[in-house]
């Protein structure tokens, strides 16, 4: 696994949202399913990129296969969105010192 292979897993939006519901605990396959207007095998699918790019894993359960969040590799992502947090943060600071002065000069 890369940190290409997550970056790959989270530029599709269904995959996003399938992290998402997993943010509550582990579900099974075709809990995970019954929220999308997809199949159960294109379901199967993108939990397999994600299973490859460590963020879900899958557990066995009898006949049903539940899968939980591995959270871990997406500090990796938060590492390279650090600097333009910084970026937005200082360029909304800026903005608001901006409105700021108008709002000052014309109520004096």
């Amino acid at each position: 696994m890369t940190e290409q292979d997550v970056f790959a897993a989270l530029v599709n939006p269904v995959r996003r949202r399938l992290l998402e519901a997993l943010r509550d605990g582990p579900l099974a396959v075709n809990d995970l399913a019954g929220r999308f207007a997809l199949g159960r095998p294109a379901i199967s699918e993108h939990l397999a990129v994600l299973r490859h790019a460590r963020l879900v894993r899958e557990e066995p359960r009898g006949r049903h296969r539940f899968y939980h969040l591995e959270p871990a590799p997406l500090a990796g992502v938060q590492d390279w969105l650090h600097p333009f947090e910084r970026y937005w943060r200082e360029r909304l600071t800026a903005l608001r010192d901006v409105i700021d002065a108008e709002a000052s000069e014309e109520h004096p």
